[in-house]
């Protein structure tokens, strides 16, 4: 990660502490934490000050972070945590008005506090608003773990046969996902018929048959950003209702992506999808079309009928309609967009 790069999150998170009244930020989600400091490892927070930003790691770390950290301070902590970060505020007499990231356990929030003794409160949506728009870099980051989910599941399609079960066939993506050099971001999704009605089945060992169906929702993580993608198709012969269901889900993907620009409202996403299923007669899903990517699977905006605000240039969001039949089968179309002043650029283009 480039320096400017850095730089510029920085600038954006302390404009962001600065509307809220706050000169202090202490973070604790990974992702956040990588954002600020380009740290990919695990069991450390970032301190956002005035003039510097700081990560307070462990001695398991202390190397990678060396390598990873080009614009901050590095403290290696030998105690715990919330001590550690305590003490080091308590030094910095300009602090007033210190913050935590809402999103930290309640643990830490009260252990910070009593160790501080000053006043400390929650803030959220600094550190998210900065990540929501996505630069050059994120994009191509994203683009780039598409590009390997493609080539996975491309090696992967050529394995599949009647008797394999939805856990092989899961272990074959994932594998072929390790061999690229990337990894899951998620836990990988298989199922086969009737078990395509749940959104977030879990593969087991049902095994495929003949002229059976086929939902695979997976993701690649590649140099800390992610894809999520899912695609649907048929073993043998494709029967009458899955035909249906499946230009059905295509043409609610249509829809959405042709909603698809900055400044446009996001329910309306969810709605344009959503009416398509309706005029289908078929069972309308509950979830929403969509959802942002980016250092983690899900981010903001949240494309859904209940989310205020628009769209804008530089998110990174995915549509995602589906129709859900118990007993029968389950369809769902996924793909990863980047929103432009216009319209949008795929980044999954299968």
């Amino acid at each position: 990660m480039n320096i400017q790069t850095l730089k510029n999150r920085h600038r954006a998170v302390r404009e962001g502490l600065s509307r809220l009244k706050a000169d202090c930020l202490v973070v604790t989600k990974p992702a956040s934490v990588t954002y600020l400091t380009g740290f990919t490892g695990d069991d450390s927070w970032a301190i956002v000050l005035p003039g510097a930003v700081v990560l307070v790691t462990d001695s398991r770390f202390t190397e990678q972070a060396a390598k990873d950290c080009r614009l901050c301070r590095i403290i290696e902590r030998k105690d715990a945590m919330v001590k550690v970060v305590a003490k080091f505020l308590r030094t910095r007499r300009e602090i007033k008005a210190p913050a935590i990231e809402k999103s930290a356990t309640i643990a830490d929030f009260e252990g910070l506090k009593k160790h501080l003794h000053a006043r400390l409160r929650t803030v959220s949506q600094v550190i998210e608003s900065a990540r929501r728009t996505k630069d050059p870099g994120e994009v191509a980051a994203v683009r780039e773990a598409a590009k390997i989910a493609n080539q996975a599941l491309r090696q992967t399609r050529r394995k599949i046969k009647p008797g394999l079960t939805e856990n092989e066939l899961a272990g074959i993506l994932d594998f072929e996902i390790r061999k690229s050099g990337a990894t899951n971001s998620f836990e990988t999704i298989v199922a086969f018929g009737p078990n395509g009605s749940r959104p977030h089945h879990r593969p087991t060992n049902r095994k495929l048959r003949k002229n059976d169906t086929v939902l695979i929702d997976f993701g690649v993580r590649h140099n800390s950003y992610c894809c999520d993608v899912t695609r649907c198709f048929s073993v043998g012969k494709s029967g009458r209702l899955f035909n249906k269901v499946f230009a059905a889900v295509q043409e609610a993907h249509a829809a959405a992506l042709k909603m698809v620009k900055a400044g446009v409202e996001i329910k309306q996403l969810d709605l344009a999808a959503k009416a398509v299923i309706k005029k289908h007669r078929l069972p309308v899903y509950g979830h929403g079309t969509g959802h942002g990517l980016g250092l983690e699977v899900h981010e903001l905006p949240v494309v859904s009928s209940r989310t205020k605000g628009t769209l804008q240039a530089g998110d990174v969001i995915t549509i995602e309609p589906g129709v859900y039949i118990p007993g029968k089968l389950g369809v769902r179309i996924e793909d990863d967009i980047l929103v432009t002043l216009n319209g949008y650029t795929m980044l999954s283009n299968f």
